[in-house]
C-alpha cells in the first residue's frame, strides 16, 4: 500500500475545516492509482474545501501524469 501523508496549516482555515480537508483529499487519492513502492505528501490549499470532489479527483490524476513523464 503506497504512502500517503496529508499536510493542512493554519492558514487553510480552522481545525474543523482542516480536518474536512484533509478527509477529502485523502479520499480522493483512494481513488486514483497510487504506486504501491512510493510515498506521497500532499500539501492542502483553501481551494480543496471549495472545490468539487470530482474536480479534486482530477488534480490528483494531473499529478499523477506529471510524475509518470
Amino acid at each position: 500500500m503506497p504512502e500517503l501523508g496529508v499536510v493542512a496549516g493554519r492558514k487553510v482555515g480552522n481545525a474543523v475545516k482542516r480536518n474536512r480537508i484533509k478527509r477529502r483529499l485523502r479520499e480522493a487519492a483512494r481513488l486514483v492509482p497510487l504506486r504501491h513502492d512510493s510515498a506521497y505528501v500532499v500539501v492542502a490549499s483553501r481551494e480543496a474545501l471549495d472545490v468539487g470532489f470530482t474536480e479534486l479527483v482530477e488534480w490528483f490524476n494531473e499529478a499523477l501524469a506529471k510524475e509518470a513523464s
